[in-house]
């Protein structure tokens, strides 16, 4: 070889290397900077074109400015009646803060509750005061607070916000900081190698500075939408990506050393085999996130692009910058441990040797075995509801804005500071009114009036309509408040000359969004499918293999709601789970699934056009049988970070997704698919075929 070349060989990774250093270097903020860009505005979650989210732009009619409620409850904290003098004192306390900043109008006056023991104020708030929202609340407070001998609480829209905010202020280092210290435990216990566990770390943090900036200046140009949930899952879903990506590329390079081959042969022949199988692993999740642009509800539509941008930037490090590191480090990457011949070459004894030869053995007992198992968890995932959360199970740990609103439910009606909300023609008003009184489940209904509260004079008429503000008498996130809203939609609808009356509001809200969300996996679900099918088609070269993978992903996945159902219910005490969390555990689960199978059936149909079906079966597994379960506890390990956050959906994804993942890497992919395509045999490629075996198979 001339000095010329020798000189490139060095010279091409280096200057991959220094590339990836400035990404790094200029780029690795922006993971830190993406709460700059995210909104965590709860109507930002409704769906696009539902009754309630009409009836939000409809409203804004009726307001003078645009405010955030904010419901103040005392209590005694002993218990016992409010008089009249501590009701004034409470009215006085609140006008006080009229004027004051962050408030939007005048506060209402201190009303008292039936049994007289709380009372309840309604102060109203700029929206837009952003860090300033914390220092109003407790202005707020404090004002209340002059009432002697009383407990205050803070409810409502404002509070809701302030406590989502808390909940979402560790993002940025907390999340990160968990998910990169479980990885990089997990790689040093597994390879026992100080180097490459780095190594891979710092590619898989390159990869989120770059994802982070790319979805920085598009969000900040109003391209995508970011919100907390849509942060934590970028950086979960990068990290997680991009190890498992330089897991097998790495796998594959130590295998090339073992067999005499000198560094720079072993990461062309590493990043020649590896390319493939990342690639449609990468397309497979990008593709099945990007299908999330069909939902209806804007925070899916969100995590479909800022998802697939991640895994692009993922696979990018994966196949740039590590093999760059590889070509540099060689052999002491995997110091001070030695690169070995592999089981599925030189036939040494391991674990997935015997795993191997369990399933050769018995090919029919083990699938059989695995069947039932699966079928057996999956039998609870009824048990799943999907109705979206309560109020008081949103976040983990109990928080104020929960227990106050606990307060207000306990002495006014349930749906007391969250009223459905009406908007009706101002000639039909009266009998709108009457109507939706009538109505099972409704408290009281009322007409806003020009001071922006219900009653105390005439209806605020706003190009020919009224809004009517309606208390339900059940709390306002329960099934019989949304059973209530629905009957409301149709009494008021029946009115002669209300037709086109629209009902929203809080409980709307949550009704909308459980019904759209249905809808959405009923789309979405066979597109991702569909997707992962013509994939897995093109890079296996058969039919009926791409049938069986998806089945037993698909399976794997309703296993794993069924368990879910049971820990949320007796471990976790949730009484359900979100309306997304089904959608979102399904391309998570039947995505990575589908992703594990790729590396492993990609290496079996390599061996098996070499030494028939058999043989490749058994060597395929075991060869990578411990990377690709190393991959797999890795990736459960970053998702189950995302437990970090006291939020009740992220934690339901975290353990849907890393006990997902788990089963399906030592259970689905180490045992049932093994076992099926050693027992179907070359049948199980049709229609393509594999090249006549060097042995006849038994």
């Amino acid at each position: 070889m001339s000095s010329a070349a020798r000189h490139a060989r060095w010279l091409v990774p280096l200057v991959l290397l220094v590339a990836w250093l400035g990404v790094g270097g200029g780029l690795g903020p922006y993971a830190g900077k993406l709460g700059e860009v995210a909104s965590n505005d709860q109507a930002a979650f409704l769906p696009q074109n539902a009754e309630s989210t009409r009836v939000i732009e409809a409203q804004k009619a009726f307001r003078q400015d645009e405010t955030l409620p904010l419901v103040v409850v005392w209590t005694h904290p002993g218990g016992g009646p409010f008089d009249a003098q501590q009701a004034a004192a409470a009215t006085r306390a609140l006008a006080s803060l009229n004027g004051s900043p962050g408030i939007a109008g005048r506060a209402s006056p201190a009303l008292p509750s039936k049994d007289e023991q709380a009372l309840q104020g309604v102060v109203q708030l700029r929206p837009d005061l952003g860090d300033e929202l914390a220092p109003a609340l407790d202005r707020v407070k404090r004002a209340a607070g002059h009432v002697p001998d009383t407990k205050v609480e803070l409810a409502g829209p404002a509070a809701s916000q302030a406590d989502l905010k808390d909940a979402f202020a560790g993002i940025d280092g907390i999340l990160l900081g968990v998910a990169l210290a479980a990885v990089l435990l997990i790689l040093l216990l597994v390879y026992r190698s100080v180097l490459l566990p780095f190594v891979i770390i710092i590619g898989a943090v390159f990869a989120l500075g770059l994802a982070s900036a790319v979805v920085y200046v598009l969000a900040d140009h109003d391209v995508v939408r970011v919100d907390g949930q849509v942060q934590g899952i970028l950086s979960i879903l990068v990290i997680g990506a991009a190890t498992d990506y330089a897991l097998l590329l790495s796998a594959r390079f130590r295998e090339e050393l073992a067999s005499g081959a000198d560094r720079f042969t072993a990461v062309r022949a590493a990043w020649r085999q590896s390319v493939g199988p990342v690639t449609a692993s990468a397309a497979t999740v990008a593709l099945g996130l990007l299908a999330l642009l069909l939902s209806d509800l804007t925070n899916n539509r969100a995590l479909g692009p800022v998802g697939a941008i991640g895994i692009v930037c993922a696979v990018l490090s994966a196949l740039t910058f590590l093999p760059a590191a590889l070509a540099l480090l060689g052999r002491a990457a995997y110091w001070p441990a030695r690169p070995r011949p592999t089981a599925g070459r030189g036939g040494s004894a391991g674990l997935w040797q015997r795993v191997a030869g369990l399933v050769d053995r018995a090919p029919r007992r083990v699938w059989a075995v695995c069947l039932a198992g699966l079928l057996a968890c999956a039998a609870f995932s009824p048990m799943l509801t999907s109705r979206g959360v309560p109020l008081d199970e949103i976040f983990v740990h109990d928080a104020p804005s929960v227990a106050a609103q606990r307060t207000l439910g306990a002495h006014f009606p349930g749906g007391s500071g969250q009223p459905a909300v009406v908007i009706t023609g101002a000639r039909v008003a009266e009998s709108v009114v009457k109507e939706a009184k009538d109505v099972a489940g409704v408290a009281d209904a009322t007409a806003v009036t020009a001071s922006g509260r219900p009653g105390g004079g005439p209806p605020l008429v706003v190009d020919g309509r009224v809004r009517v503000d309606a208390t339900l008498e059940d709390a306002a996130d329960s099934d019989a408040a949304k059973r209530t809203v629905a009957e409301l939609r149709e009494r008021v609808r029946a009115v002669p000359g209300a037709q086109d009356s629209l009902v929203g509001g809080y409980t709307a809200q949550q009704y909308d969004t459980q019904r759209t969300a249905a809808q959405d996996r009923a789309l979405i679900v066979p597109v991702v499918l569909a997707i992962i099918l013509v994939i897995l088609a093109l890079l296996l070269r058969s039919l009926l293999m791409p049938l069986l993978l998806v089945a037993t992903v698909a399976l794997n996945f309703v296993a794993t709601l069924g368990v879910s159902a049971l820990v949320f219910r007796y471990v976790f005490g949730m009484s359900g789970a979100d309306s997304s969390v089904p959608l979102y555990g399904f391309v998570f689960l039947v995505a990575l699934g589908v992703d594990y199978n790729i590396f492993l059936m990609s290496r079996v149909r390599e061996e098996s056009l070499a030494h028939g079906v058999r043989e490749g079966v058994r060597r395929g597994l075991t060869a990578t049988g411990g990377v690709i379960t190393s991959a797999g506890v890795v990736l459960a390990a970053t998702f189950a970070a995302l437990g970090v956050i006291p939020l009740a959906f992220l934690l339901q994804i975290a353990f849907i997704v890393a006990f997902g993942v788990l089963l399906d890497t030592l259970v689905v992919r180490s045992l049932l698919v093994p076992a099926l395509v050693r027992d179907i045999g070359r049948t199980a490629w049709w229609p393509g075929r594999l090249s006549r075996p060097r042995a006849e198979e038994a």
